[in-house]
């Protein structure tokens, strides 16, 4: 894979018109030397654009465009690429906007009472998502006779798909409801509008990491309906979920189809997509790529927050650049002096802070004087998920206990709350690198870690939540690194503290009775 120049120029007939401010700079311009943040306010574009790239060092990588064809020629000798066809389709705002208030059904005054009960619930919903819960708002619909979406008008139509298509964590349950409306809305030949299919989109492809082909086909599926038979044309947030998704499941062919067909209609990148192409290289093992798409987010004028860096990171940890991942922490701690107070961030923090930088990404194009001071508010920080990156390679892949206990160290100084997870990489790695004599994972470092477990959920109580999969590998890794009689003493310990019921009680059980026969690991390779 291309680390360096890429060894072929970008064939001049290939020419990026569209999105003039997506195009990269010379190659003269982004060789900016790796420095530290500086602690003042920066003075002017150059400055700022200076210590942007200073974050993330640069090698001379080339384009985007260069690593895209790269990946695409098959020989690597700069054939030329067939064209694809062009796809047009069309939106209609009556089929959108039906029905109205004078066209829905006749009902009854207890039909319409109920309806205005479940019109109140998903009000408040909107205004205040933590008073009402989506599953008593389905409840409600469910009660309604068929077909249900006849009974709403246009506008609570999509506020109820608004509410169902944006839950807290897109799980199983969330996805099936979503679907459950979506086919009501087929059925009853109603329409969706773009956003709505967006939503089926995301749902569709929530599990692409796990499984690489069945999502991305249910979402290609889905992509189809909407274009040829809904005739709603996809948007930048439809060709943002495919491509993301298709990076995610491996499937790099169709990602590169999809970023060819999002350039053929002219489909100016977002925020989202510009995180999703760093990642795109990430997957592809192209550190080189990763830093031309850093650039070109640099370059377009896109806000740069910890969600970029983070993905950088990951990136160039996933490539096998620890140097590289820990000179842009480093650049990152640097900032952490210059960091504002900013709120706990939870789901609903974060779609807010999205929007604002993408707000300001706006103004900073149209008044570009202003971008800087905006640049400079803006936190760049690490934050829990760059350590939970950082010790989960550490831990799991690399095995180095002591850079594990660095970055731990530094989480406590930082005051970056430690998550479940954190605890979950720790014993993976305990797991991994544990159980023979004169290992750093010891039996002994694995009590301390046990004990600052449980120091925690006493401390946090609700907010900090012992989950299966935790249970699970801590089990595994006293099992490793000690004995069956410590792994009872653990599970013990940990029945005082978790929050499993029902099936899952089952299950953390029939681990156990795996786990002390050693039976464990084996069933799994099996399966």
């Amino acid at each position: 894979m291309p680390t360096k120049e890429i060894p072929r120029p970008p064939p001049a007939a290939q020419q990026r018109s569209r999105r003039q401010c997506y195009s990269t700079a010379s190659e003269a311009a982004s060789s900016a030397s790796s420095g530290s943040l500086p602690h003042s306010r920066l003075l002017s574009g150059d400055q700022n654009r200076h210590q942007l790239m200073s974050l993330v060092g640069q090698r001379g990588e080339g384009t985007v465009q260069e690593h895209f064809d790269f990946h695409r020629d098959p020989y690597r000798r700069g054939y030329a690429q067939p064209d694809g066809p062009n796809l047009q389709v069309s939106d209609k705002k009556n089929d959108v906007e039906y029905p109205k208030r004078e066209e829905t059904s006749k009902i009854s005054e207890e039909l319409r009472e109920h309806i205005a009960k479940l019109c109140s619930a998903i009000g408040q919903r909107i205004r205040h998502p933590n008073r009402i819960s989506l599953e008593s708002i389905y409840k409600l619909y469910c009660q309604l006779p068929e077909p249900r979406m006849l009974y709403f008008t246009w506008q609570w139509r999509s506020r109820l798909l608004k509410v169902m298509g944006t839950p807290p964590k897109r799980d199983v349950g969330s996805m099936l409801r979503y679907f459950a409306l979506v086919a009501d809305v087929k059925n009853a030949g109603l329409t969706l509008r773009r956003t709505q299919w967006n939503f089926a989109l995301a749902f569709a492809t929530k599990y692409a990491t796990r499984t690489t082909t069945q999502e991305m086909e249910s979402a290609l599926r889905l992509w189809r309906e909407m274009e040829k038979e809904a005739h709603v044309l996809g948007n930048d947030v439809t060709f943002n979920i495919l491509f993301d998704a298709a990076a995610k499941s491996g499937n790099f062919t169709l990602a590169d189809m999809i970023y060819k067909e999002m350039e053929n209609r002219g489909i100016e990148f977002n925020r989202f997509h510009h995180v999703s192409l760093i990642h795109y290289f990430g997957l592809r093992l192209d550190s080189g790529g990763i830093r031309a798409a850093y650039r070109e987010m640099v370059d377009s004028g896109e806000m740069i927050d910890t969600v970029v860096l983070n993905c950088v990171i990951s990136g160039l940890l996933r490539c096998g650049e620890e140097e590289a991942a820990e000179e842009t922490y480093q650049q990152m701690k640097n900032a952490h002096a210059l960091a504002s107070d900013m709120p706990q961030r939870d789901y609903r923090m974060n779609k807010v802070v999205t929007r604002v930088l993408i707000m300001f990404s706006k103004v900073g194009k149209q008044h570009p004087q202003l971008k800087e001071s905006l640049q400079t508010n803006i936190q760049l920080a690490p934050d829990l998920h760059t350590y939970k990156l950082l010790i989960q390679h550490h831990a799991i892949k690399v095995g180095n206990l002591a850079k594990v206990a660095q970055f731990l160290d530094e989480m406590k100084r930082l005051k970056v709350f430690v998550h479940p997870t954190v605890f979950l990489a720790l014993f993976k790695g305990f797991h991994q690198h544990g159980g023979f004599p004169g290992s750093d994972w010891s039996g002994q470092r694995l009590n301390g870690v046990l004990t600052a477990l449980y120091q925690a959920k006493d401390t946090n109580g609700n907010a900090f939540r012992i989950e299966s999969w935790l249970v699970v590998w801590a089990l595994r890794a006293v099992k490793k690194c000690s004995s069956n009689d410590a792994v009872l003493e653990t599970f013990d310990a940990m029945s005082e503290r978790w929050d499993l019921e029902g099936e899952r009680l089952q299950f953390i059980h029939a681990i156990l009775e795996n786990i002390l026969q050693d039976k464990d690991m084996k069933l799994s390779m099996a399966r």
